[in-house]
């Protein structure tokens, strides 16, 4: 976490690598924050303009949910840029993530929790 703040030290461990993927390596992290940011704006608009569900409180919940998606977007986007900078200077593999795969996990299951709440809203109005 510390590199987090000071990559001097970063820069300093091994060699510097061809700068081309020091750049994707960035636009990797740019996108992470971009994603970070639209569930974060997402979960707000949730939260704050969507009317009442069917489910008590579902709208409130489904918006904190993004907004703490959000937030481990940002920093996971963060820690995984520091990571892949050290592998690249090191000549190291870049190091592995599961993070994609727990993103779309959580998100197919908000999916499904919206799809159940679509279906309940339904039923209840016929």
């Amino acid at each position: 976490m510390r590199n987090w703040f000071d990559p001097r030290e970063v820069h300093e461990t091994g060699q510097t690598p061809d700068y081309r993927f020091s750049l994707a390596n960035e636009r990797t992290f740019l996108a992470w924050i971009r994603t970070g940011l639209a569930m974060i704006g997402g979960g707000l608009v949730v939260a704050q303009f969507l009317p009442p569900m069917a489910v008590p409180h579902m709208t409130k919940i489904l918006g904190v949910a993004l907004i703490l998606l959000g937030v481990g977007c940002a920093l996971r986007a963060v820690d995984h840029w520091i990571r892949c900078e050290i592998a690249m200077r090191n000549g190291r593999p870049l190091p592995p993530s599961r993070f994609p795969a727990v993103l779309a996990i959580v998100v197919a299951l908000g999916s499904l929790a919206l799809l159940g709440e679509v279906f309940v809203d339904w039923y209840r109005s016929r």
